[in-house]
Parts: structure tokens; C-alpha cells; sequence
């Protein structure tokens, strides 16, 4: 038989970790929901034009292409590209729909990807959990988006993690004030490298890009907290969003300002933001910013717009890492066991009341030995176990017991319920 494999960059969620990761997803939803965000779904691909020359030339690269169907696929044309992020759905979205209110405040949790190299906390296939603001200027929109990552990740248990705020137009008057101009994308693909390959190894690279050793000295003196001309409002404007985003509910002293900061993507047009930790090292696991000039690609009025994404897979390693999620195996409370074939209609009528009642219940399949299920009920992780014998059956009760405490007595259904519905 031949092996089989799973596509690099992937990976399959058994229930464990599902129980987990809903319970992550359901967190962050409540979270945005709190804070206004509609919910928004996009299709998983796209016409490639939407997407192609959104994201910068290492970007591009990274696009997932779909071939043509029929002689344009042997030819090896395509049409279509799997969505990379979801902010550029989300432009498309609003220019196919200029009757939506603005502003509009959306969230949005599905999966993008990207033909990346594989490696920790970075997957070819992955969530991101969005919420962006369409059609404010006000730096209020910005100080939401850096709230509800802020209030996010502190009710995940997060309490170690900053936040990173700059602004693009700092690093245009970087540019600007070293003659290159023409050269800022450059110099913005180098500088985002600096977690990656550090000081010595971002110098290189502006070398490779063109810029002379004075040039470079400069940026790194910039970067370093020297002046850049004229950029004192945009310093100002970024330490009261800090406020802003604070009196919002972000935690107190979460958000650096941080020079360094760049952000690969072309389309950011002002503040820009992402969250890091500490431990373990990983990278972001957040990010966003402004960009006022991305929705007027498609549609060709100015809509602003700023918005931040949360990714899942990394917030997922980083909780597994440092033993946030807890031990839970499954999301059943109660263990229905079957005594045998006569009690069989009573077990099947004890199941769906529990369940009629809200509760997740697992029913025994197989009429095996009562130690036997209840061992299985205790290894899932699941809390009460009920056994309908032919004496219960014959009186209406059921036994009941508490798999994590003492407990253990035979109840009327109805009470049955009621001790399992109050904990």
C-alpha cells in the first residue's frame, strides 16, 4: 500500500485540538461582535486580477494560481488564484456594493493561503480572524482596531504581549529625507526583514537594494529615534491614538511606538500595527494598519478604510506552547451508557431529554459492560455518566454520577437534568 501524505504547509485538527480551537474562534468572535463588527464571508478564490499587484512583488510570488479549465489549462493559463488575505475580498466587496452604510465595520474568520515556505507558526493554509472599518478617516477607527486585538487577546489569557504602532508616512519622510523616493518599497521590504535576520543583515540588504553606506547609516540613525523632517504631528497623531485605543479598552502600557516597524504589504497608506510575544518566538500574531487608497483600485472613488487581522494558527501555537488550553477532550457533559437490549427505547429516551435540554450528550452504541463505559466516559473527558438498568427503567429514575467529583445517586429524570444543567 502506498504511504500517503499530508501537502506541506497543512495540517489535519483532530477533535481535541478542535474542541481548542473553537473554543479560541468562539472567544475572538464574541470579542468583535462586542465591539460592532458585522460578520462577512467571501469565496475561497478570486479572479486573479482582484488579487495579483496588491501585495508587492514577494507577495505576488506567493499567490496560489488555479489553472483554466480545458485547453487553457494545458497551455497553462489561469484565471483564478486562492485568496491570499482577506482584506482585498473585503475591497472588492465594498466596490461591488456601494449602497452599504458606511462606515461599515466587519469581521470575517476563514481561511487564506500562501505558497510560503513551511516552518513554525507559519502554514501554506491558515485562519485569519479580520475586523476592518470602511469609510472613516477618524483616528477612533484605528483606535478600535487596536482595542479589540488588545481586549482579544487578553480574554485568550494573554497577559505578556505588545503591541507595535507605527505609520507609513514616517517611512516615507525616512525615505525622502535620503533621496530615495523611488526606492521606499525597497527600503520597506528590507526593514520588515529585521526580526528575521537582524542589524548586520538588513545593512546587507539595503546594500544589495542600492542604497550607499551613508544612506544606510541614516535610515538605521531614524530608526534608531533620530529626527526624520517633518514628521512631528504624524508622532503626536500616533501617541494619541495610543490613548485613544487605550480609553477603548487595549491594556495599559500593551502599545509601543516602534520605528522599526514596516509592514511588507504596498497597499498601507498611515498607522500601522502588529503583536508580538516574547516567548516562544514566533513571529507576529497580529497585524494591520491603514489603507486609504486600496478600495479605490476597484472601485475608483476614495473610500478609507483600516482594519487588523489575528492569525489563528499562530495564537494556537503559542497557547499549546505555554499550556493555555487546558485539558479538555471533547464537547460532551453527559455519558448516556446502554445496560442492555430491553433498556435500549429507555436509554435512547434518556439521551434526548438531556439533549432536548441543551446538553451534549453521548450516547453507548454497543451494550458492553457497564465498567467498561464508564471508563470510555472518563478518559473522553466527559463529566456525568447516566445508567438506565431495568430497575430504573421500571421506576422512571436514572443513576447518576459525577465522573470529576463524589456524586453518585439515582434521581427522577427531571432532577437528573437539573443537577446536570447547575453544575
Amino acid at each position: 500500500m502506498a504511504k500517503v501524505h499530508l501537502p506541506k504547509g497543512t495540517r489535519d485538527l483532530l477533535p481535541a485540538q478542535m474542541h481548542h480551537r473553537l473554543a479560541v474562534i468562539d472567544t475572538i468572535r464574541s470579542v468583535f461582535t462586542r465591539f460592532g463588527f458585522a460578520p462577512l464571508e467571501t469565496p475561497a478564490f478570486e479572479r486573479i486580477e482582484t488579487l495579483m499587484g496588491k501585495y508587492g512583488d514577494e507577495g505576488n510570488k506567493l499567490i496560489y494560481k488555479i489553472l483554466k479549465r480545458g485547453k487553457g489549462a494545458e497551455r497553462g493559463e489561469t484565471d483564478l488564484a486562492l485568496r491570499y488575505d482577506l482584506t482585498v475580498p473585503l475591497a472588492r466587496v465594498v466596490a461591488m456594493n456601494p449602497g452599504l452604510a458606511l462606515p461599515f465595520k466587519r469581521y470575517q474568520i476563514q481561511p487564506v493561503w500562501r505558497a510560503d515556505r513551511p516552518q513554525k507558526g507559519r502554514f501554506r493554509e491558515f485562519y485569519q480572524c479580520d475586523v476592518d472599518i470602511v469609510g472613516s478617516k477618524s483616528p477612533l477607527a484605528d483606535a478600535e482596531c487596536l482595542a479589540v486585538v488588545g481586549t482579544a487577546l487578553h480574554e485568550l489569557g494573554f497577559h505578556q504581549f505588545t503591541i507595535r504602532l507605527n505609520d507609513r508616512r514616517l517611512l516615507r519622510a525616512m525615505a525622502e529625507a535620503i533621496g530615495a523616493v523611488d526606492q521606499e518599497t525597497s527600503m520597506l521590504v528590507a526593514i520588515d526583514k529585521l526580526d528575521k535576520i537582524g542589524v548586520d543583515g538588513v545593512r546587507a540588504e539595503l546594500g544589495r537594494r542600492g542604497f550607499d553606506e551613508a544612506q544606510v547609516d541614516r535610515i538605521f540613525d531614524m530608526l534608531d529615534g533620530g529626527e526624520i523632517p517633518g514628521t512631528a504631528q504624524i508622532e503626536a497623531d500616533l501617541d494619541t491614538l495610543r490613548g485613544y485605543a487605550e480609553a477603548l479598552g487595549a491594556p495599559a502600557g500593551c502599545i509601543k511606538l516602534d520605528r522599526t516597524l514596516a509592514r511588507g504589504l504596498d497597499y498601507y497608506t498611515g498607522p500601522i500595527f502588529e503583536t508580538v510575544v516574547t516567548e516562544p518566538a514566533i513571529g507576529s500574531l497580529s497585524g494591520g494598519g491603514r489603507y486609504d487608497g486600496l478600495i479605490g483600485m476597484f472601485s475608483g472613488r476614495d473610500v478609507p478604510a483600516v482594519g487588523v487581522t489575528l492569525g489563528l494558527e499562530r495564537i494556537f501555537v503559542v497557547m499549546e506552547e505555554l499550556g493555555m488550553l487546558g485539558d479538555s477532550k471533547t464537547a460532551s457533559t453527559v455519558w448516556v451508557t446502554l445496560f442492555d437490549e430491553e433498556t435500549r427505547g429507555d436509554s435512547l429516551r434518556v439521551a434526548r431529554a438531556m439533549r432536548d435540554a441543551g446538553l451534549n450528550t453521548e450516547l453507548s452504541l454497543e451494550p458492553q459492560k457497564l465498567g467498561k463505559q464508564l471508563k470510555k466516559a472518563h478518559r473522553a473527558g466527559v463529566r456525568w455518566a447516566v445508567v438506565v438498568g431495568p430497575d430504573e427503567a421500571a421506576a422512571g429514575t436514572v443513576q447518576l454520577k459525577d465522573l470529576h467529583g463524589d456524586f453518585k445517586g439515582t434521581l427522577p429524570l427531571a432532577e437528573a437534568v437539573a443537577r446536570i444543567t447547575s453544575g
